[in-house]
């Protein structure tokens, strides 16, 4: 299982702090925009990331009413994946389409309290499905444990797909989440918010190894 930084900034200052710091660790980070009307708080402006000089791939987490129009506000070389959320009320087929057109992945972000059934169909155009395991918006949620059972039983319905987890992942829950099979974690706060970025990066990646190790082992 990978370990994806989330940066979660309300200010273009923020961001630019939070991408320094990742650039120190790793190669690869997710990047949330906020419009404050899909969730109650507002990130900086989307297009601002157009001009970010960075050589970090990265994917953007779209917490918009408007997916298409924000994801069109962005143009970077960097940017490698577009998830947006199912209950954006998008056009599925309309933003996978033109997101190909331009190189770029799509993914489909999941609230948790929709249903597998609710995506399913929106699920089989996407490569990534991503589930929130808190209430998107802020840093800090609330962990909510029973969206793991709804991954893992994405796992056999999405077979082939990436499935990704975002929000309340920690040290204390990490086993959890490498029980369920997901591909990658984001982490956000226990990454950024305290300590040193690099360091509590490390932490996690360790942590994942013994506890994949363990697997192995039987």
């Amino acid at each position: 299982m990978k370990i994806v930084p989330s940066i979660l900034s309300d200010t273009y200052d923020d961001f630019l702090l939070r991408l320094a710091q990742a650039e120190a660790f790793t190669d690869y980070v997710q990047i949330d925009i906020m419009d404050g009307t899909f969730v109650g708080t507002k990130s900086f402006p989307a297009e601002r990331i157009s001009g970010v000089k960075t050589a970090l791939g990265f994917e953007v987490h779209l917490m918009t009413r408007s997916p298409a129009a924000v994801a069109a506000e962005i143009r970077h070389p960097g940017m490698k994946k577009v998830i947006y959320h199912f209950e954006a009320g998008a056009n599925h087929e309309e933003i996978v389409r033109v997101l190909k057109g331009r190189g770029i992945d799509a993914g489909l972000a999941v609230k948790p309290g929709t249903t597998l059934e609710e995506v399913r169909g929106a699920g089989e155009g996407v490569g990534t499905l991503l589930f929130l395991t808190v209430d998107p918006g802020s840093y800090g949620s609330p962990f909510r444990p029973e969206v793991l059972a709804k991954v893992k039983e994405a796992r056999k319905v999405f077979a082939g797909k990436i499935i990704g987890v975002d929000g309340g992942v920690s040290l204390d829950n990490l086993e959890a989440f490498v029980d369920s099979g997901v591909d990658y974690a984001c982490v956000g706060s226990r990454i950024f918010l305290h300590g040193r970025p690099e360091v509590n990066y490390r932490n996690f990646i360790d942590r994942v190894g013994l506890l994949e190790r363990r697997e192995d082992r039987g």
